[in-house]
């Protein structure tokens, strides 16, 4: 099992990063929302504890608060271009030192919290769901499928 002291400093920063970085695409994909979308993500952080001893990754990944890419964006589309990068360099990272069992629920964990965070309000938007599409794209995943409502 791949566990966090398995990493250099800068590239746990690099995988911590990965799911926070899914979560503000979505939440500023659409304007409005960001609040409640924020605290989807620390949700999906404390959701994540109780599956507590399945992927010793990503408990070591969860049972700290969410990290917050330091870089300061000035528009959604910055937020989205620098976020997807740090998806990618995540992976990356992890392609070369996790198993792969471990990159396909890291996969899953940074899917799962950007489909919170749009579910966060009442509907998920077509700007959100492209958003999610292009998070599951930079994760090499099939994207949903829409929501129907």
């Amino acid at each position: 099992m791949t566990a966090k002291s398995d990493f250099t400093e800068e590239e746990w920063k690099t995988v911590a990063e990965g799911p926070t970085s899914a979560g503000f695409i979505v939440a500023t994909a659409q304007r409005g929302g960001t609040i409640r979308e924020s605290f989807s993500i620390a949700k999906a952080y404390t959701e994540a504890r109780k599956v507590h001893g399945e992927s010793e990754l990503l408990d070591e990944l969860t049972s700290s608060k969410p990290a917050v890419d330091k870089h300061r964006a000035r528009s959604p589309e910055e937020v989205k271009t620098h976020g997807l990068q740090n998806i990618s360099e995540a992976l990356t990272v992890l392609e070369g030192k996790a198993t792969p069992e471990e990159v396909e629920e890291y996969k899953l964990f940074v899917l799962g919290l950007a489909q919170k965070v749009a579910a966060a309000a009442k509907d998920v938007s077509p700007e959100e769901h492209d958003a999610i599409g292009e998070i599951a794209s930079t994760l090499r995943l099939d994207p949903p499928a829409p929501e129907v409502g």
